[in-house]
């Protein structure tokens, strides 16, 4: 058999991957030129001080926040990435917001309801209960953490387009950090905190 030549086979071997990666049910197309293309230039910005943010506002929480929503942010930070590629993220969780930093120093708010399903575009993650709402979309980022992009909503009102209004927009990873635990990381939101954690647990 006479071979394809290399530049065939590389176009070859690219259509392939592609139609691959179609095919999988919840693939979020892990290709770093997505998340490029995706973000807004805020939200390029806000995840590359995610780090820097976020431990700014856990030293902030930790030194002002009431002691017992400490010992609930400290649980929550307790638990480690774990590998989420691959692991089917479908399902109700029960959820509940902890914001850091910033004019609320530390605040956890009571649980209301999430879900994760998924269309043809992939996985979806929307609150779905209470007056503060929020859906949005994921991008593979690594082994351990998905990328998310989304919308803040109220409640009786239909979500916006992600980049039409900078001030519902969102971005941040989404972690595994048990069996059926997940979070959300949200770094510099719009309004109130330096940092937003949405805590996820699966039903």
């Amino acid at each position: 058999m006479t071979p394809l030549p290399k530049a065939l086979f590389t176009r070859r071997f690219r259509q392939m991957a592609t139609l691959l990666l179609i095919l999988v049910p919840g693939s979020a197309l892990a290709d770093g030129t997505m998340a490029a293309r995706t973000l807004t230039k805020t939200d390029k910005e806000r995840i590359a001080r995610y780090e820097a943010t976020q431990k700014s506002a856990i030293a902030e929480a930790r030194a002002k926040g009431d002691k017992a929503d400490v010992a609930t942010l400290d649980a929550l930070l307790a638990g480690k990435p774990q590998p989420i590629l691959g692991v089917d993220i479908r399902g109700d969780y029960r959820c509940r917001t902890i914001k850091l930093g910033g004019s609320l120093p530390l605040t956890v708010y009571g649980w209301f309801n999430c879900k994760i399903d998924e269309d043809d575009l992939g996985y979806r993650l929307t609150k779905t209960s209470g007056s503060q709402r929020l859906t949005g979309r994921f991008i593979d980022d690594s082994a351990n953490r998905l990328l998310y992009y989304g919308v803040s909503f109220i409640a009786g009102e239909k979500p916006g387009r992600y980049s039409a209004k900078a001030d519902d927009d969102q971005v941040g990873y989404f972690l595994k950090t048990g069996p059926k635990s997940y979070r959300l990381d949200l770094p510099l939101p719009k309004f109130e905190s330096k940092f937003d954690i949405i805590e996820l647990q699966k039903r």
